[in-house]
C-alpha cells in the first residue's frame, strides 16, 4: 500500500518521478504528493488530493527543474484523504521532507513525549516523523544520527520504508525500511529508490536490497549501507530481468483485461520452467522437506487464500498429506494446534503481504520449515522463507488478482505432483489446459453480453458450487466485490437453504459453477430452488456435464481432469467482474479503497 519513489541523479528528476507515480498507482491512488530541490535552490512541494493524473496537472503551474526530489501516491491510513494528509511532509522548520509507506503504532505516544508545542499539518501518523527527525537535528545531531534516533523510537509493531530528504544536503537520500518494501536502483545517470522495481526499470535494472532495520545513503553516484547499531558496509547489486513493457497497457483500456488474456501464456511459461523431460522438476530439498512432514499449512490473503483453498486438494489427493489453508491475519493471532512434523507454504502475488509475514516471522522462529509461492522475486517472504518457488506471471498492475491467482493454482499442482514422485501425463495435461484457457478468453465476447444482461444493473449477486467449485465462488464473489461494488457471496450450494435464499428476490442474479460430475446434479437441484423464487440463474459448466441451455460452457475435463476446474472457472468469472465493472463506468484496475500491495496489518 503506498508508493515511494526518489531521485538524485544528473537529469531533471520531476518527469521521472511522476512516470514512476504512475506506475506505482496501483499501490494507493487517494492523493499524491512531490517534492523537488530545484536548480536555483529553491524548495518546491506540491500535493493534490486525487490520482497521479491530478498531481501531474497540479505542477504545471510550478517551475520544479531539479536534480534530487522524493514522491509519493497514498493509500490512507491515518487521516482521510486530502492535501493535508498527502506525502511528503515536512518537518516544523522546514528543513526535512518525508515519505513514508506502513503504519507507526505508537506515534500518539511518540507525539506526546516528544513533540509537545510542535503544530502539526495533518492527521497522519507519518508527520510525527518527520517532525521528531527536525527536533533532534535542532538538537546538534547530524541528520543520519537523528534519523537513525527517531527509528529507535518505533515499536517492533511499526512498519516502515521512508525517505528523507534535508534540504541542507539536497543531493542525499535517506532511506530504512522495515516490514515494507524498498528498493536503490543503481545507474549511470543517478541513483533511484522506490517500493517496487516497476517504477524504475525504464532507468535501471540493477538494484540493492535494503533489509529491515538498516538505513541507506543514496548520492547520484553511491549508495552506503548502515546497521542499527550505525556500522557502515556495502552490499552487492542484483539484476532483475524484466521488460518495462511487460507493465505497460498497450491498446487494452484496462490492466485487468490485459491480464486476463495473458493467462494461457502464463500457463505456459510455468509448464516450460517447471517441467524436464515430461516431468515437474522442483528443488529436491524442497520435495523432501514436505515428504518429511506429517501436514501442510498454506497461509494467505484475500485471492492467495482462494488458490490455496484450491492447492490443498492436491496436496492432499495426490501428495497424501493433510493440509489445511489460514488466512494469515487470522493465524498471527489465533494458531491451531500445530502438527508434530508441520510444513508452512505462504501464498502471496506480492511477497510483502504483511499479515503474513508476521506468520512468517512466529513460524521461523518456532524452527518449522518453509516455502513462499509469490510472484515478486527478493520480496520480503521470498527472501526470508527457507524456500521459494517463482510464479513467473509478470507483472500484474490491476488491483484485482487475475493471472497470479490461476498461476498460483498451477504451480501447487505442480508441486503436489513432484510430492507425489511425478504424474505422467501432466505436462500433456497442462499444455491441453493452457489451449483451453485461451479457448475460453477467445469467447469473451458472450460473457460479456450476460454480464450486461444480469449484473450491470443488479445490487447483489450469489455464486453457488459444490466441492472445489465452492472454492472457486469464493474468488467470484471477491473479484465482482472488489471493482464493481455489487454485494456479493459465493458459498458451498449446499448451504443454499441455510439461510441465504430468504435474499432470493425477483431478478436475483445466482450464478452456478458445475465442473464436479458427483455433484453436478446437486447443484443443479439448488439453482432450480433459486429459479423458483425468481433469481435470474447463469450456468457455468464443462462441456462434459453440460445441457444445452448452459450460458457458459467450458472445455470438457473427464475423470481426474476434474480437478482442473477452478483454473478454467477463473476466466469467465474473472470476465463477469471485468464487464460488470466496465459497463458501469468505474475505474476498473483501481477499486476505491483497495491497493494492491497489503503491507499493514
Amino acid at each position: 500500500m503506498c508508493g515511494i519513489v526518489g531521485y538524485t541523479g544528473i537529469n531533471n528528476a520531476l518527469p521521472f518521478l511522476l512516470d514512476g507515480l504512475e506506475k506505482l498507482e496501483y499501490r494507493g491512488y487517494d492523493s499524491a504528493g512531490v517534492y523537488i530541490h530545484t536548480d536555483d535552490d529553491r524548495d518546491v512541494l506540491v500535493k493534490e488530493k486525487g490520482r497521479v493524473k491530478d498531481l501531474e496537472k497540479k505542477v504545471e503551474e510550478f517551475d520544479m527543474r531539479g536534480k534530487s526530489g522524493i514522491a509519493h501516491t497514498r493509500w490512507a491510513t491515518h487521516g482521510q484523504p486530502s492535501i493535508e494528509n498527502a506525502h511528503p511532509h515536512v518537518s516544523a522548520d522546514g528543513r526535512y521532507y518525508l515519505v513514508h509507506n506502513g503504519v507507526i503504532e505508537n506515534y500518539k505516544q511518540l507525539k506526546a513525549d516528544y513533540l509537545d508545542g510542535v503544530e502539526f499539518k495533518s492527521q497522519t501518523d507519518t508527520e510525527v516523523a518527520v517532525q521528531l527527525v527536525g527536533k533532534f537535528a535542532s538538537q546538534g545531531l547530524d541528520t543520519l544520527t537523528a534519523f537513525r534516533k527517531m527509528i529507535n523510537l518505533l515499536d517492533d509493531n511499526s512498519s516502515y520504508a521512508f525517505l528523507l530528504m534535508d534540504t541542507k544536503s539536497p543531493d542525499l537520500l535517506y532511506a530504512a525500511k522495515s516490514k515494507s518494501p524498498l528498493l536503490i536502483g543503481i545507474s549511470e545517470t543517478g541513483n533511484v529508490v522506490s517500493s517496487d522495481a516497476l517504477a524504475v526499470l525504464d532507468l535501471t535494472k540493477d538494484f540493492i536490497e535494503l533489509h529491515d532495520s538498516e538505513i541507506a545513503v543514496i548520492s547520484k553516484n553511491d549508495v552506503q549501507l548502515y546497521n542499527s547499531k550505525g556500522n557502515s558496509y556495502t552490499r552487492n547489486s542484483f539484476h532483475l530481468d524484466i521488460d518495462p513493457t511487460a507493465a505497460d497497457k498497450g491498446t487494452y483500456p484496462f490492466f485487468m483485461l490485459k491480464e486476463i488474456d495473458e493467462q494461457a501464456i502464463v500457463a505456459r511459461t510455468l509448464i516450460k520452467n517447471y517441467f524436464i523431460n515430461g516431468f515437474p522438476h522442483i528443488d529436491e530439498k524442497i520435495i523432501h522437506a514436505i515428504k518429511d512432514s506429517d501436514h501442510i499449512y498454506i497461509i494467505a490473503a484475500g485471492t492467495s487464500y482462494n488458490a490455496g483453498l484450491i492447492g490443498r486438494r492436491f496436496f492432499e489427493k495426490w501428495a497424501g498429506i493433510p493440509t489445511e489453508t489460514y488466512v494469515s491475519s487470522e493465524f498471527a493471532y489465533d494458531q491451531p494446534i500445530i502438527s508434530k512434523k508441520p510444513f508452512f507454504i505462504f501464498i502471496s502475488q506480492s511477497g510483502e503481504t504483511a499479515d503474513s509475514i508476521q506468520v512468517l516471522d512466529f513460524i521461523k522462529a518456532a524452527g518449522y520449515p518453509t516455502l513462499t509461492i509469490a510472484n515478486v522475486l527478493n520480496s520480503t517472504l521470498t527472501r526470508e522463507a527457507d524456500f521459494s518457488l517463482p510464479l513467473l506471471a509478470g507483472p500484474e498492475i490491476a488491483v484485482a488478482s487475475t493471472k497470479a491467482y490461476t498461476s498460483q493454482i498451477i504451480a501447487q499442482i505442480i508441486l503436489a505432483a513432484a510430492i507425489a514422485g511425478g504424474h505422467e501425463d501432466l505436462q500433456k495435461e497442462l499444455s491441453k489446459l493452457a489451449v483451453d484457457i485461451q479457448s475460453v478468453i477467445d469467447g469473451k465476447e458472450k460473457i460479456k453480453q450476460l454480464a450486461d444482461k444480469y449484473l450491470v444493473n443488479a445490487d447483489r449477486a450469489f455464486y453457488i458450487g459444490r466441492g472445489a467449485d465452492a472454492d472457486v465462488t469464493l474468488e467470484a464473489a471477491l473479484k465482482l466485490k472488489e471493482i464493481s461494488y455489487t454485494l456479493a457471496e459465493g458459498f458451498a450450494a449446499g448451504e443454499l437453504k441455510h439461510g441465504t435464499i430468504s435474499l432470493i428476490e425477483q431478478g436475483t442474479p445466482v450464478i452456478g459453477l458445475i465442473s464436479q460430475s458427483k455433484t453436478a446434479g446437486l447443484t443443479r437441484s439448488n439453482l432450480e430452488e433459486t429459479m423458483a423464487r425468481g433469481a435470474k440463474v447463469i450456468t457455468i459448466a464443462t462441456k462434459n456435464l453440460a445441457t444445452s441451455e448452459d450460458d457458459i460452457v467450458l472445455p470438457e475435463l473427464a475423470g481426474e481432469n476434474e480437478m482442473f476446474g477452478p483454473i478454467l472457472e477463473a476466466i469467465p468469472i474473472q470476465l463477469l467482474a471485468y464487464y460488470t465493472s466496465f459497463g458501469r463506468e468505474l475505474d476498473v484496475d483501481h477499486p476505491r479503497n483497495l491497493a494492491k500491495s497489503v503491507t499493514v496489518q
